[in-house]
């Protein structure tokens, strides 16, 4: 596995689409081993593809309940709002208070094309949509309500 480079904050592959995998082959099996040992490295609780300068649909969280990877992700439910406080690693050391859904389900695939379908609350929703945004060229200060410095 490779630690890799984590984009920042005005790199344009960090506005950009992400284009969905079309095939899932050890290519993007290699993608998400070193999106995962990057995430961990960096101590980050996400990682989107854009982040590592790739613009595929593809994402991987570990919130403490264990990781995830998900390809091809869509949130298909969503309820509820809450306020929290968000950080990227694409923007060290900003923070900010984002608004999101409560609870959302994600159904995705896996890393052997199987599909899966994720339900959050709290730390896990939130990585989820923060993430997924990520996919859409979405930075979380695009939808912060305020913005400091520091932990």
């Amino acid at each position: 596995m490779t630690v890799l480079e984590i984009r920042k904050a005005g790199d344009t592959i960090l506005k950009d689409t992400a284009q969905p995998v079309i095939k899932i082959d050890k290519k993007i099996r290699k993608l998400l081993d070193d999106m995962v040992e990057t995430m961990e490295k960096a101590d980050g609780v996400g990682l989107a593809a854009p982040q590592v300068g790739v613009s595929l649909r593809v994402i991987v969280l570990d919130v403490g309940d264990g990781l995830i990877e998900l390809i091809n992700p869509v949130i298909t439910a969503s309820s509820g709002c809450e306020l929290g406080t968000e950080g990227c690693l694409s923007i060290p050391g900003v923070f900010g208070e984002v608004e999101r859904f409560a609870e959302v389900t994600v159904e995705g695939l896996n890393r052997f094309g199987k599909k899966v379908k994720i339900t959050g609350t709290g730390l896990l929703s939130r990585a989820l949509q923060h993430e997924i945004d990520h996919l859409e060229g979405v930075l979380f200060i695009e939808k912060s309500k305020t913005i400091h410095k520091g932990p």
